[in-house]
């Protein structure tokens, strides 16, 4: 009687089906007489035939490679890894793991049992090897399985199977979303991604207003992000749906000392530039009051805190005013800086203790043998008294103090011909 057989796809159509398939002897395996075949060594990766020949013609005494030793030893380790990528257990990119065509059998065969069942069936599918993942603390793995449940949930293309009850498969649907998201929440708080926290949380507060772990994380993760108002009102409402939560008890006192922190801080801020807005009031008056012109510009100098200052509190209108002050000594290309000259002195008063200067070797700057100037608004030039209080040269109304700082030329007497005409030259030229 002939054999009736479901052919495989690989069937080798020169068999004869009608042919009585051979006897074997029964009986306890101890009885066969003929061996069982040998094992074949099985090479795990491809032969490179060029390779092996090269290897043997460099040492021709060897004992030839058996075939699993020949695959490695004919391959370097980049190929090595490149075609264990290839392989499910080992695959490490995804990008790289198909052919010269991009495709690969076995992963295309895992992929498609995923994707087995219905649509609930395969989203839970996902959520649980997220589960799994997230129980074993690999964050990013069990992120990438519960963004593949919410992909499979949202999908607009159905190519799952029809469910048996679609009500029950309704509400898996949406407890596997709910749990994906606030999950996927958890996964992405730990690895610091908290706005994406926040957003993860707020969708599955869409699914279910009540649930305590989304204003949890999302709390934490808005705390995190020092954005104190959200981060209290998101603690707040989870505590009125669950007023014993210890964890929403324990970041909402995190919260509340964090906000009188914050609190403090903007105070003091507020303090500050309050401070700082009159004193520069009051400077403001006081400048006026003296009749002293003042302007900026683009491109002020650097002084670091220099400035000009009420002295000794900025908050009095008794006070003296201080300014930042450069002597230049422009004959030389040398300058000194004096960081607050009062009003109330005068130019002999800071050169009787700058000089003698260091660099001059031909002894020209003293007292007596300098004479000091000033650039006027209209730049040009006036010989500021080396005995006056600076006050007295500074409110005559022919100066401005630039960029708050006072500019006093220094230069020999013998010297000051020179640059009186150097002055008028670069005047001229701009």
């Amino acid at each position: 009687m002939a054999r009736i057989e479901e052919l495989p796809d690989d069937f080798d159509e020169s068999i004869n089906l009608n042919d009585q398939p051979p006897t074997v002897s029964e009986g306890p395996p101890e009885n066969l007489t003929e061996k069982p075949p040998a094992a074949v060594d099985e090479p795990p990766f491809p032969i490179n035939e060029e390779k092996l020949k090269e290897l043997e013609k460099n040492d021709p005494a060897a004992p030839r490679m058996p075939p699993s030793m020949a695959s490695v030893k004919t391959h370097s380790t980049e190929e090595l890894w490149d075609m264990m990528n290839k392989t499910p257990l080992f695959m490490t990119d995804i990008d790289k793991a198909g052919d010269e065509q991009g495709q690969n059998i076995l992963l295309d065969a895992i992929q498609a049992m995923q994707n087995e069942g219905t649509r609930g069936d395969v989203a839970q599918n996902f959520r649980e090897q997220g589960n799994e993942a997230a129980k074993e603390k690999r964050w990013g793995d069990a992120k990438e399985f519960y963004s593949k449940a919410i992909a499979v949930i949202q999908a607009k293309v159905d190519k799952w199977d029809k469910p048996e009850n679609p009500e029950e498969e309704k509400t898996l649907l949406r407890q596997v979303e709910e749990a994906a998201f606030i999950n996927r929440a958890l996964c992405n708080l730990e690895l610091k991604n908290y706005r994406s926290t926040t957003l993860d949380c707020a969708s599955a507060l869409k699914l279910n207003p009540k649930n305590v772990k989304a204003f949890y994380r999302s709390s934490v993760a808005l705390l995190a992000l020092d954005k104190i108002s959200e981060a209290e009102d998101a603690a707040t409402r989870g505590l009125a749906i669950d007023p014993n939560n210890k964890s929403l008890q324990q970041v909402a006192s995190k919260i509340g000392v964090r906000k009188e922190t914050v609190e403090r801080i903007a105070a003091k801020k507020r303090a500050e530039e309050e401070r700082a807005r009159k004193e520069k009031q009051l400077l403001n008056a006081a400048l006026h009051a003296r009749h002293i012109r003042t302007r900026k510009t683009n491109q002020p100098p650097e002084m670091e805190d220099a400035g000009i200052r009420m002295v000794p509190d900025p908050l009095s209108p008794e006070s003296t005013v201080e300014f930042p002050t450069v002597f230049l000594y422009p004959m030389d290309a040398q300058s000194d800086f004096i960081k607050g000259f009062s009003e109330m002195t005068s130019i002999a008063d800071h050169l009787s203790y700058i000089f003698p200067l260091p660099w001059d070797a031909n002894n020209e700057y003293t007292l007596d043998k300098v004479e000091c100037f000033m650039e006027t608004v209209t730049q040009g030039l006036i010989k500021a008294g080396k005995k006056v209080p600076l006050l007295q040269v500074l409110s005559g109304g022919k100066v401005e103090v630039v960029d708050e700082m006072v500019k006093i030329y220094v230069v020999p007497v013998a010297k000051t011909g020179a640059f009186i005409s150097e002055m008028k030259a670069r005047k001229e030229k701009s």
